[in-house]
Parts: structure tokens; sequence; C-alpha cells
């Protein structure tokens, strides 16, 4: 694993088991850093940009994306993380101050902010006509547990998501990240007894993060006994992909009437990116004077 990656695919010797493992520390400070986040939402947003991230790297192409969304009923709102197929996220929460007392054991009530009632959906772009969505119903709002059902329910894979974030009192991130561990078909029943054992062993993610374990670590002691190999390693980081190019894409995309009336309201529209905060200004003039003909004749099928 190269020194300054963060993420790593391993397998079982005999290929029977996957997992996926990130330190995602700097993709939650960033996150932290751009929505402003209260412990608990940091806790939240930063378990889910850390299994879409993961996600993200199980997509076939660099090209595709995956995008998670949760919507639990809780105070937090709606969280959305996107990933790239190459692991770089971005995030959002509707509400990114959130004040919860702390669970009964001390840790950040995290299904409370986020709730259950709802669902967890998963929608990849993998370049077809129409995406994939997979949908199921939340089962704690504690984003881990609902990440493995959803693989359980959805894609019919035996899954084991660990995911951690700790916030230090000044609501800095102290370290973050998580694993992923699946079962392929063929896998034995004394394997699955081992790799239970080996998952059920382990300390908690922020623990191992805390104590300076690597990734690696994890995925040695997640596989003790199956004597793993690494596929592939990778640096993935917060990422947003917004640009002015995009922003008048998505005006236009609004059909040329629609903008034509915005204009009479204000010759200047405003964007806000709500992954990054970055504030668009574009001339609706401009961009009404340089119309596309192509776009027109779709406008006029």
């Amino acid at each position: 694993m190269e020194q300054n990656h963060n993420m790593l695919r391993g397998i079982s010797e005999n290929g029977g088991i996957v997992f996926y493992g990130v330190d995602s520390t700097e993709i939650v400070r960033e996150m932290e850093r751009l929505h402003k986040t209260s412990a608990v939402t940091t806790a939240a947003l930063g378990r889910l940009l850390t299994a879409t991230s993961i996600m993200g790297i199980m997509l076939k192409n660099t090209q595709d994306s995956v995008t998670v969304q949760i919507k639990g009923g809780g105070p937090a709102g709606r969280l959305v993380a996107v990933s790239d197929g190459t692991g770089n996220v971005k995030g959002y929460i509707e509400n990114p101050v959130v004040e919860l007392p702390p669970r009964a054991d001390g840790h950040l009530d995290v299904g409370a902010a986020v709730g259950k009632d709802g669902t967890i959906d998963v929608i990849r772009d993998l370049g077809m006509r129409e995406p994939y969505i997979g949908q199921v119903p939340l089962t704690s709002g504690e984003i881990a547990e609902d990440v493995t059902t959803y693989f359980a329910v959805s894609e019919q894979v035996p899954t084991v998501c660990a995911l951690g974030v700790l916030v230090d009192k000044d609501l800095s991130v102290r370290c973050a990240g998580g694993f992923v561990v699946q079962l392929l078909p063929g896998a034995t029943d004394a394997e699955i007894d081992l790799l239970e054992k080996n998952i059920r062993a382990m300390p908690s993610v922020t623990t191992m993060l805390e104590q300076g374990m690597t990734v690696r670590n994890m995925l040695d002691l997640a596989l003790k006994g199956f004597a793993p190999d690494i596929l592939d390693s990778y640096h993935v980081t917060y990422r947003c992909d917004c640009s002015e190019e995009r922003v008048k894409k998505m005006i236009r995309s609004l059909g040329k009437k629609e903008v034509e009336t915005l204009r009479d309201e204000d010759p200047i529209a405003e964007v806000d990116c709500q992954f990054c905060d970055k504030k668009y200004r574009v001339d609706l003039n401009e961009l009404l004077e340089n119309w596309a003909e192509p776009a027109k004749n779709d406008e006029n099928k």
C-alpha cells in the first residue's frame, strides 16, 4: 500500500472473502470545514461519506457514480453522499447543526439524529439510460447497520459494515474510517464462523485508528487466518466536481421559456453548490444570447 493511500481492497487467499477499508479522517475533516456540522451530524454524514466512498470503489468503471441517500425522519433531515468510481466523495446534510444528548453509553446518538422511520436509497449511475436504484427500510439510522441491511436485502450479498467518526470536544474530527467485508458465493460454514469470530474480536474502528492502526492492520485482523492479499490501494478525498459549466447546463435544462421568465425577474441567477458551498453567478441575458441551436431543437420536439 503506497504511503499516501488511505483506501485498500483485499481478498482472502482462496478468494471467498473481499475486504474494503478506508481511513476517511481527512475526508470527514473537509466535510466538517465546509458544512460547519455539529458533533452528531459530523458523525452521521461522516459515516455515510465513508461507506459511500467504499461503494464507489466497488463500481466497475471510474466514470460511474453512486449516490446514497438517507431519509430517516430525524432532526438531521436528508443526508446525501455521492462517490465517483475512484472513491472520491462529496456529501450534504439538510440540517447541519443538531444538538442531542449522548446515548447511555456516552456515544453520539447518530440514530436519533438521523431517525429510522424511512429508507436508505442507493442510486448507481452506470452510464445506462436509467440508473440502477435499490431501496430498503432503515434498520437503526446508525448508518453501518443500514448499509449492512441494504447489501443483504437489495444485493443479496452477506456483508459486515463497520463505520466510525470520533469528534473532539472542540468539534474537530480526531479520526474517521470504516470497512466492509463481503462473502462471495461458496464460502464454507467454517470460514463464516472464523470471520464472525474475527469481527467480534476487533475493537471499534475509531479505537483502532486512535491506537495508530492502519487500514492494512484492519484487514489483517478481519481476515486473520485467511492469508489475505491486497488487490488495490487508492488515495480518496472529499472532492466536489461542480463548475460554472455544470451550473449553466443545469439552468439550460429548465428550457428557454423558463430561463426567460427567470431573466425577467432577475438577470443574474445566483446558485449555491450544496456540496461545497461555492457560489456561482450566471448572467441569464448572456446565456440566452448564446443559446445553442441543438438546445432549441430539443425543446421543439
